[in-house]
């Protein structure tokens, strides 16, 4: 994977950026259950638990993206090293280390908990893994650096295609790819609405995001955002759609029509950003932070050091709240 050296040459040139997958986890508080916000950083090998904020958890090399699981288990993708680790959240612990045979990105979680599904930066795949046991399940091909993951409820995953210029969509129960959507120049990051009728699309060098009708598959909107849009999140009401933009630092909002309502100053080359309850979380790569911003207000009401680098925002979903 390229680094923030190597990144900073190519944002430059404003050619060949890198960026992170946006989360799929749902923006509102799920009721009867609490929420914690984790945040992964590349440089630093770290996992923190933001908010409530917690000690760093080493968690080994490079690791790039996260993805919470319903078990209190949160998966992270090193790309270097060709692992995916397995971290139980509330304690804290690393409980594996599962081998992948390719380099390892995007991640997303089946609902029951049973299945990983990783995509393979290098290998033009997506890989489903046993979270028991890290057993391959089944593999499907899709374009090409695929990125940002996000399967939906019924069983439909989702792919951002960086240099296909296109969205893979794939039938999680055969491992079929059933569709393909083209989108603009680099397609990253991924985000489904409370709805999952809609499908937002961050396109990092054409400079936009894109909305997909999930019923027809085809694009029924579109923002020319400028700058580098990186990373996205839905509101937990899907009405306001969150773009981090690398090249200007700021999160800009966006309403359901994909009218640009505020832009937020956040952190130096920002990258994931995450919903929970009313508040976001923004991922700032080159700052070493986690910005948060009150959505009620839309403004940066703190910004939280972390470990070095970080890049992708995960919310665990955990114990009943009486």
């Amino acid at each position: 994977m390229i680094g923030r050296v190597a990144t900073l040459a190519l944002a430059a040139l404003l050619a060949g950026a890198v960026s992170g997958p946006a989360l799929a986890e749902k923006g509102s508080a799920e009721k009867g259950l609490a929420q914690t916000v984790y945040a992964v950083s590349q440089e630093g090998g770290t996992l923190t638990p933001v908010a409530p904020s917690g000690a760093a958890i080493p968690v080994g090399k490079g690791p790039a993206q996260v993805a919470a699981g319903p078990d209190g288990r949160l998966y992270l993708a090193h790309s270097d090293t060709h692992t995916v680790s397995v971290v139980d959240g509330p304690s804290g612990a690393v409980l594996a280390r599962l081998p992948f045979a390719g380099q390892p990105f995007g991640v997303a979680v089946a609902p029951d908990g049973r299945s990983l599904f990783v995509g393979d930066w290098s290998g033009a795949r997506v890989v489903r893994l046993s979270t028991a046991t890290g057993a391959v399940e089944g593999s499907v091909g899709v374009g090409r650096d695929p990125a940002g993951l996000v399967l939906d409820t019924r069983g439909r995953l989702y792919v951002a295609d960086r240099e296909s210029r296109q969205v893979s969509v794939v039938d999680t129960a055969t491992m079929t790819r059933i569709a393909t959507v083209p989108v603009g120049e680099g397609p990253f990051a991924l985000a489904l609405n409370p709805a999952q009728d809609r499908l937002y699309v961050a396109c990092v060098r054409s400079g936009d995001l894109h909305a997909i009708d999930t019923a027809t598959l085809t694009i029924v909107g579109r923002a020319a955002l400028g700058g580098m849009p990186y990373g996205v999140a839905v509101s937990g009401d899907g009405a306001r759609i969150l773009v981090t933009n690398q090249q200007a630092g700021t999160l800009v909002v966006l309403d359901a029509a994909l009218t640009p309502v505020a832009t937020i100053p956040v952190g130096r080359y920002p990258e994931g950003v995450a919903v929970s309850g009313d508040r976001a979380y923004v991922a700032n790569w080159f700052s070493d932070s986690v910005s948060v911003i009150d959505l009620p207000t839309l403004t940066e009401t703190a910004r939280l050091p972390v470990g070095e680098g970080p890049r992708g925002l995960a919310v665990l979903m955990s114990k009943e709240i009486p």
